[in-house]
């Protein structure tokens, strides 16, 4: 948990005013990020990839997120193994299928 000052809230209303295809909570992951230094802002989200690009902010998404957890064994491959299975299964979940399908047969050929 982490509180925002005014001011930081401020600008996240104002990119929710600014930027329609922004939720209200996407803005203010985006002024969070803004404001924590080194931070990666992680999402799928198109716009929101877009606005926080343009405002100098790293953005990278889910399956980078299980690349580098493989890269540097930061999780047993089993796990990430079962974590992209049910990322995969979940009809709620919007990632590229093909590439977690690829991902995950090479998980199963190492496990």
């Amino acid at each position: 948990m982490r509180d925002l000052p005014g001011t930081a809230v401020m600008r996240a209303a104002r990119y929710f005013n600014q930027h329609k295809r922004l939720t209200l909570n996407d803005c203010f992951a985006l002024t969070l990020a803004e404001d924590i230094e080194d931070s990666i802002l992680l999402t799928g989200d198109g716009p929101l990839r877009a606005v926080a690009e343009g405002n100098g902010v790293e953005v990278h998404g889910v399956l980078w997120l299980t690349d580098e957890l493989e890269t540097h064994s930061i999780v047993p491959l089993r796990r990430l193994y079962d974590a992209l299975r049910i990322l995969h299964e979940d009809d709620l979940v919007f990632l590229p299928k093909d590439e977690v399908l690829r991902r995950i047969r090479r998980l199963a050929r190492l496990i």
